[in-house]
């Protein structure tokens, strides 16, 4: 099957039954928004639903409404979920509260397959559980090591090592699908300098105006121990920078110069057909697990913070070993990452054919 020949049903089962959980006889409830809104494909809901129902499951489909500013779940929402055995989030609503307590209603997942395009091909057919074990195998890499360095073409460096207990640190309540990205590092022991695309963009937690800021040229954000020091390029683009930080510290009173944490993208399925500029909520809120897009949550001392910084093409090195290089992740550079690929023809597939598109 090549990337664009798609099976929704498989991708939706794939969601259900190795993410989810879902069996004969639970209760699934999907929660949706809007169709107008075209944030999630709206065929999606049917897809899902369908495929619950032919597993056996009592399917509940409900519509939530869209805050930008969500930090709980409307009290209608908690009274569904607390009678559930599965929540399905096709709504941005999941993703906003991620990493707050949302887990405890049960198993709670969050479609990043925003579409049935992206729940048919490789992205939401290759093999969640192999992915999970992928992410498992990485933190384990991370928090074993003793030096971390992350490089990219356009002139990120920044060093610095991760928490021996990384591997059980704090991630989402949620379970993630597909599985896109490893256990976020703190950011308390790096520093260095992180090199814009062109850009600031939200995190997916608040939907601000303007939620993408863009530059005139290149530059660059100085950190150290995880402390923003300033900022490097033209005097215009410097100044639009220290303005889009102060404007959203200010609006959600949080603390500006704060980089919480990073992590990179390590699902090769992951592809962003659209440009940026068309929609950069739904960029930020799905390009991010492809392996070419590392990303730090920042503006704000929690996860994921307001303001994400994107790094293109990283070079991630592990104690010597280039785990990414120039935006491809190698799994059989992490240790057991070879068996993985040997034992499951999904997950190989989707590293023998990554995708490159990431709508920039």
């Amino acid at each position: 099957m090549t990337n664009r020949q798609m099976d929704f049903e498989a991708g939706a089962e794939n969601l259900l039954k190795n993410c989810a959980g879902t069996k004969s006889g639970d209760r699934l409830l999907v929660i949706h928004e809007p169709p107008a809104l075209d944030f999630y494909d709206p065929g999606m809901v049917d897809v899902v639903a369908e495929c619950g129902r032919s597993m056996g499951a009592d399917v509940r489909v409900l519509e939530a409404p869209f805050d930008p500013d969500a930090s709980r779940l409307p009290d209608e929402l908690e009274k569904e979920m607390r009678t559930a055995d599965q929540t399905v989030f096709l709504a941005r609503i999941g993703d906003q509260i991620r990493f707050s307590d949302i887990g405890r209603h049960h198993q709670v997942v969050v479609s990043y397959a925003l579409s049935r395009a992206l729940l048919g091909c490789r992205f939401g057919t290759a093999d969640y559980k192999s992915f999970v074990q992928l992410k498992d195998a990485i933190d384990a890499m991370l928090a074993g090591s003793t030096s971390i360095q992350v490089t990219c073409p356009a002139g990120t460096n920044f060093t610095g090592r991760v928490p021996s207990d990384h591997a059980s640190s704090e991630d989402v309540s949620i379970r993630r699908f597909p599985m896109l990205v490893f256990t976020p590092v703190p950011a308390d022991d790096f520093s260095g300098k992180a090199a814009m695309p062109g850009f600031l963009v939200g995190t997916g937690s608040k939907y601000y105006e303007p939620i993408l800021k863009a530059f005139d040229g290149q530059l660059f954000a100085h950190f150290e121990n995880g402390r923003i020091t300033g900022f490097e390029g033209s005097a215009d683009d410097v100044r639009r920078a220290e303005d889009h930080y102060r404007f959203v510290a200010e609006r959600y009173g949080i603390d500006s110069g704060f980089v919480h944490s990073w992590h990179a993208g390590m699902h090769p399925g992951c592809h962003y057909d659209m440009h940026i500029d068309d929609d950069p909520g739904r960029w930020s809120g799905s390009a991010f697990g492809n392996p070419r897009i590392l990303h730090f949550h920042t503006c704000g001392a929690y996860a994921p913070g307001e303001i994400s910084w994107n790094i293109i093409d990283p070079t991630v090195c592990i104690d010597g070993v280039n785990v990414w290089e120039n935006g491809t992740l190698y799994p059989d550079r992490v240790p057991g990452g070879g068996a993985l690929l040997a034992a499951d023809p999904s997950i190989r597939a989707a590293f023998e054919h990554p995708s490159r598109e990431i709508g920039l």
